[in-house]
């Protein structure tokens, strides 16, 4: 997928040193819906629509472009977001106004809980399409 706009953020730039993920398409019944959502969970905004995307940018040079599959099912993916501290009990307070159940493990079940991985505090939810969304405030710690 080529993206080429009048108003590329990366019009400026003449390239990178290392790989980086610059943007990832979600599929979604409802691109509105959907982008809407996890923009109000995490304190973001949607960005105007891209095409047939809808773009959440996360702030990190990444975004999330959202696009509505119409003719065949959404398959759950896990997007997993590094969330700052002082942030994580606002958004779990988000999911509660939105009536949506967090978790403490990805296969959900562990309601209503958070956990401490890492030494940081992490949750689960799902977004409206199923798609297993994850908060955490540290890292996964990687085996070298």
């Amino acid at each position: 997928m080529s993206h080429h706009h009048q108003q590329d953020p990366h019009a400026n730039q003449q390239g990178v040193d290392v790989v980086q993920l610059d943007h990832h398409a979600v599929y979604a019944t409802d691109r509105s819906l959907s982008a809407e959502f996890i923009a109000a969970v995490l304190g973001l905004e949607v960005g105007a629509p891209f095409g047939p995307f809808l773009p959440v940018d996360l702030g990190n040079g990444v975004t999330l472009d959202y696009y509505e599959l119409r003719d065949e099912p959404v398959q759950s993916q896990h997007y997993a977001f590094l969330v700052p501290d002082a942030q994580f009990d606002t958004m779990i307070a988000r999911l509660q106004m939105l009536d949506v159940t967090y978790y403490a493990d990805p296969s959900h079940s562990e309601p209503g809980r958070v956990n401490r991985l890492f030494g940081g505090r992490g949750a689960y939810f799902e977004d409206p399409d199923g798609h297993n969304m994850e908060i955490m405030t540290r890292p996964y710690t990687r085996p070298r």
